[in-house]
């Protein structure tokens, strides 16, 4: 699968987890933050959106991992996550 289509894929999956009504998949900036001043996910859309992953792609992100603040840091960081790992 390309990267491209990858991205694509995963940030249907964070509009579609999240339910974001006016957020549309192809309109997430790959490098923009997930949290905070980027889409302004919070703690909660965190773990909805791991189990989702999990779910999905068979890739565990626990929130015991010290990297997993930077798996989360934007789409594409996480789309490389997935990548490496499932």
């Amino acid at each position: 699968m390309g990267e491209d289509s990858l991205l694509s894929e995963v940030g249907r999956l964070i509009v579609e987890t999240l339910q974001l009504q006016d957020v549309r998949p192809e309109e997430i900036d790959p490098d923009a933050p997930l949290f905070g001043q980027g889409l302004g996910l919070d703690s909660i859309d965190a773990l909805e959106l791991a189990l989702a992953v999990s779910q999905r792609y068979g890739v565990t992100l626990s929130s015991e991992d010290p990297a997993l603040r930077a798996v989360f840091a934007s789409l594409r960081s996480l789309t490389e996550h997935i990548r490496a790992n499932r």
